[in-house]
This record gives C-alpha cells, structure tokens and sequence, in this order.
C-alpha cells in the first residue's frame, strides 16, 4: 500500500524558561493511504505539534518527514507552500472560513489558486456540497452558517483540491455531540467512499473510537499504535 506520509525520527523541541520541552520526541510511523487514523493523548501530547510538522506548518529539528512519498523536512518554505496547496488539505476546530466569501467562494478559492480550469469548478464543487449535505447553502456566508455547516465546508475545502491527506486538528472540538457525529459520519464516507486519507488530532472520545487507527502520544512519544478492522 502507498504511504500518503511517512515520519523518521522526528524530534521538536520548544523553549520554555531555561528548559528545552519535547514537544515530539523521536516519533517515527507511516500514514498509508486511505487511513482513517486519529493522533490520540492528553492536552500537551504533542498531537498538534506532530500534525503541524506532517503539514509542513513547523519543521522538525531533527529526523525526516515525507508526503505522498516526497521528502519535505529539507524544503524550502516556498517549497512548502506549494506542497500545502496541492498535497494537504487542512481542517480546523475554529473553521477558519473567509467571511466575506460565500460558502460555495471559500471552496472555489483553493481551485483558483491551484490553477484548476474554471469550467471544472461547479461539478466539483455541486458533487462535493451534495455528498456533505450543504447543497443549496452555497452562496450563504460563513456568519449565516451553523457551526456544523461552517465545518463542512471545511470539509469541503480540504477535499476539493484532491490532496493526498486531510489533516484535521480537534476537528469536532466546537461542535455538540450530535453535529459531530455526523461531521465524523461525513468524513468516514469520503474516506471509504472517495479513499480520503483522514489524520486527526483529538481527544474526543468519540473521534478516537470511530478511528480506523488510533496513535497514542504521551509526552511527545509514541505510545502506542492500534489499527483497527
């Protein structure tokens, strides 16, 4: 199976005061694609920090990161960028939609700025908003948005530009129980139905039992990793 990310020996240290903190201390797994695969621990485990560094938002002090079997610890930011845009599709806990563009505006930004034909643009869009149940919210903005539409949208962002892995940071963290079962019903059925690849960070009980794969971190290290049938 091809590896949609794969981390070697990954260490981050923070400063805090006169001490040196490991945020991710000598982590090392493989994220093969189609995983549904959760990063699991406590509040200061390192699971953002980890997820940052697969994402290319930070850079390991040491070890070696690769997406999509592409090296990325040694690139140039420029470089990191353009591997954000194509190959990473972000979701996170606060949105972080534009607000002055339409639903239906935030998703079609990714395509523009990757270069997509525009007359690609409303098949792609129309299929992904009917599969995660927002058709007809298209030209609301984000402010006349539910927190759990909002988030789909997200979803829908993350995704339009076929990435090779969907990074999701606390994706259910603002959501009540109900709308985040089904966030997490909609991100499963494009994992199974369209072979998303999906890594999380989270410790809502509910993300990591839905998980097809749970990595546990503790302190930085890697405790466990449990994959699921």
């Amino acid at each position: 199976m091809n590896e949609a990310a794969e981390l070697h020996s990954v260490i981050k240290t923070y400063q805090e005061g006169e001490s040196r903190v490991h945020a991710v201390d000598n982590v090392s797994f493989a994220l093969s694609a189609g995983d549904f695969a959760v990063l699991a621990g406590p509040s200061g485990s390192g699971k953002t920090t980890l997820l940052n560094l697969v994402g290319g938002l930070d850079r390991p002090d040491s070890g070696e990161i690769f997406l999509d079997g592409k090296k990325t610890s040694d690139r140039t930011d420029d470089e990191l960028t353009d591997i954000r845009l194509h190959r990473i599709g972000f979701v996170f806990q606060a949105y972080n939609l534009v607000p002055v563009l339409t639903a239906y505006e935030n998703v079609q930004f990714i395509l523009q700025i990757q270069g997509v034909p525009e007359k690609e643009h409303g098949t792609r869009i129309a299929t992904l908003f009917h599969d995660l149940g927002i058709e007809g919210l298209e030209h609301r903005f984000p402010p006349q948005l539910s927190g759990g539409q909002q988030q789909r949208v997200a979803v829908a962002r993350a995704i339009v530009g076929n990435p090779a892995v969907v990074l999701a940071d606390e994706p259910t963290a603002n959501l009540d129980s109900e709308t985040a079962s089904q966030l997490l019903d909609l991100m499963y059925k494009m994992n199974t139905e369209r072979g998303v690849t999906f890594l999380f960070s989270s410790h809502d009980p509910m993300v990591i039992e839905r998980a097809r794969r749970v990595i546990r971190l503790h302190d930085g290290k890697l405790q466990s990793d449990e994959k699921r049938s």
